[in-house]
């Protein structure tokens, strides 16, 4: 694992009206780490995966990821960045159900702006790399929901982004398909050196990580 920090947050806060969700949160993430996040419902857990994630912005804090400061960014340098540097796999695998698995990989690549040889090339290697290949013309309502899920994941790995953020992925599988996601995302690290931010209740993933943060009102309270 290279011991080089691919994310960076320091003194991070998010209030929403009077209520603080977020009191002051410090992490440093290294590349090619799992690291997974847990704690009770309203600890601030998914508050901090989408601000790490660029989704919103901390009222106060820095974060830094693949060494570029996020929080001086604009909205439009930010939507590019988060475009071209940051993937994203939620609990609802949020595919377009008018589009092929291949062609819902290929969004984000479109985005870019890269060509349509580019884009399905590199869209046929992720699903080859999900033993997906197969499934590459049919539509999501024609895929499982462990093989849905998978194509989230190759969609999130599309423009080969620094960080992967999950959000209870397996939170909708039944345990066998869970179980085959986490081993995945392990499976990814080998091959790709990715790292991952997963926020989980799912207590086996927790242990499989390098590192699982345990959060409480709003701050990392152990390791």
């Amino acid at each position: 694992m290279d011991l080089q920090p691919i994310l960076q947050a320091q003194n991070l806060r998010r209030s929403f009206g009077s209520v603080q969700v977020l009191n002051g949160v410090n992490l440093t993430v290294h590349a090619g780490e799992i690291v997974s996040i847990s704690g009770r419902s309203g600890a601030g857990k998914s508050t901090l995966l989408h601000i790490l994630g660029t989704l919103d912005r901390p009222d106060s804090g820095t974060l830094s990821i693949d060494q570029r400061e996020i929080t001086q960014l604009n909205d439009r340098l930010m939507s590019r960045f988060r475009n071209e540097r940051l993937g994203f796999v939620f609990q609802f695998h949020h595919l377009l159900p008018e589009f092929t698995a291949l062609e819902n990989i290929g969004i984000p690549m479109m985005i870019a702006g890269k060509s349509k040889q580019e884009v399905d090339s590199r869209g046929m290697d992720l699903l080859k790399m999900m033993d997906l290949q197969h499934r590459a013309h049919h539509k999501p309502d024609a895929l499982s929901g462990g093989e849905q899920q998978r194509v989230a994941v190759a969609r999130a790995l599309a423009n080969a982004p620094a960080v992967v953020f999950a959000d209870e992925p397996s939170g909708n599988l039944d345990a066998q398909t869970a179980a085959q996601l986490h081993n995945l995302f392990f499976d990814l690290r080998e091959k790709l050196g990715q790292t991952f931010i997963v926020v989980t209740h799912n207590a086996e993933l927790a242990g499989m990580a390098d590192r699982n943060l345990v959060m409480s009102q709003g701050q990392i309270i152990s390791e």
